[in-house]
């Protein structure tokens, strides 16, 4: 049997993808490096993705290898409950470090699912803790992902996300999104829709203060199509949420390590939030790994009483795995020693300029950029969304380049190695399969 081609592809049911469709002409990838990936057909194809906007060092990097195959062969796993590794402690200290000041403690879990129902729940123990235990309502906001599971789907927003799994969590509300008509092609930050924040006033008003645990936000919602919050949005929600004793959550899974050109996004808009969560660039895309930042005051609401009890009943297997944490350190290292976070930056205006020049382009109805993520909306056929996008889709992975769909929409997110070279390679081509979109 062809190693590179499978001989039957049914028993993988496979995630969020057109079973039916894929199976009847697989794209298969079976390599990559640096900025590429290989096809089981030998051609290369330029990762306009990151992946899954989670291999921002690009792909195969020799540190982050070499140090996953040290520590598999020298301790492969080790249990976190009652016991520990000292990698796990280096890295939650590494990640302290270039976290947003007075995030002090890292959580550990095994992906962005994880540590959205790791926040939710540090949350409502977090009040119950000091006494609050009537905070039990969690706040999400319209077209906001936040993960797969029963919690991330509750406060998330996306309805193909939600329609078919039942009731949900109760005691969720959710704020209205900030894709606005008069935000169109808006560079950076959109002007219009920091009033949009006032909504929590409402929302707080409606059920009372008292009876709010937390609020959670992308502070740039990735998955459903690049929204980039409008100037003041943050500010204002922070604020709010404050003055009532709210929690204020970053999903910080896509945003995080240097996807805008700062570690996170809290620093890159200056709002500091209560818990952060991450995932995705902590390992490069290598090993699920995902983590929550707490603040100092979060954590120690939970160190009180008798030593020997367990503060927190709540933890993963694989929490802080072994091969995971070295990964993240190697991880670390590279974006240090390369200076991936400051080289986003710096490409970004490139990147913009580039991304906004196919403003002309067949069917583009917006795009919108932050940082080094990027999004092209396409006007949907009539009667049938979603399908012009996938059709780009996949005519860009046979033209020689990754993108993602959401909707009618196309998101990219490169590793922040790419060249300005491989920038305009990849607009180029993406430009060309617009044109010739029906």
């Amino acid at each position: 049997m062809n190693v590179h081609q499978p001989n039957d592809l049914s028993a993988f049911w496979m995630p969020f993808t057109a079973n039916r469709q894929f199976k009847q002409n697989p794209r298969m990838l079976v390599g990559a490096k640096d900025m590429h990936y290989t096809t089981s057909d030998g051609r290369e194809v330029l990762d306009g993705t990151a992946g899954l906007w989670c291999c921002n060092a690009g792909h195969c990097r020799p540190k982050i290898t070499e140090a996953v195959q040290r520590q598999v062969a020298e301790m492969d796993y080790a249990p976190a409950f009652q016991m520990g590794h000292p990698i796990a402690f280096e890295l939650a200290n590494r990640l302290v470090d270039i976290a947003p000041e007075g995030m002090d403690h890292v959580f550990y879990t095994n992906s962005g699912s994880e540590s959205v129902e790791t926040a939710l729940k540090i949350a409502l123990a977090y009040h119950r803790a000091r006494g609050e235990g009537q905070r039990t309502r969690l706040i999400g906001r319209e077209r906001g992902y936040h993960g797969v599971n029963f919690g991330g789907i509750s406060v998330g927003g996306i309805v193909n996300n939600r329609k078919v799994f039942g009731s949900l969590l109760t005691g969720v509300d959710h704020m209205p999104h900030t894709h606005l008509a008069e935000n169109a092609w808006s560079k950076g930050q959109p002007e219009h829709g920091a009033n949009l924040a006032d909504e929590l006033e409402r929302i707080v008003t409606l059920h009372g203060a008292e009876t709010i645990a937390a609020v959670i936000v992308e502070p740039v919602a990735g998955s459903t199509g690049v929204l980039v919050p409008p100037k003041g949005y943050l500010e204002k929600l922070r604020e709010i949420t404050r003055k009532h004793g709210i929690l204020l959550i970053f999903d910080e899974v896509i945003t995080g390590f240097g996807r805008l050109g700062s570690a996170f996004a809290a620093q890159h808009y200056g709002v500091q939030p209560d818990l952060m969560t991450t995932a995705k660039g902590l390992t490069n895309g290598v090993i699920p790994m995902g983590a929550v930042f707490a603040s100092g005051a979060i954590h120690d609401a939970f160190m009180q009483g008798p030593e020997h009890l367990i503060e927190l009943f709540h933890g993963y297997t694989y929490s802080g795995n072994p091969i995971a944490a070295a990964a993240g350190i190697a991880t670390l290292d590279t974006y240090r020693e390369e200076g991936l976070f400051e080289r986003a930056a710096e490409l970004a205006p490139y990147w913009e300029e580039g991304l906004h020049a196919l403003k002309d382009a067949r069917h583009v109805i917006d795009i919108r950029n932050e940082g080094l993520i990027g999004a092209v909306e396409l006007e949907p056929i009539e009667g049938a969304p979603t399908k012009r996008a996938f059709a780009a889709f996949l005519a860009a992975y046979e033209k020689g380049i990754l993108i993602r769909t959401t909707g009618d929409i196309i998101a990219m997110s490169p590793p922040l190695i790419i060249e300005k070279a491989q920038i305009d390679e990849l607009l180029g081509k993406l430009r060309d399969v617009l044109d010739a979109l029906e």
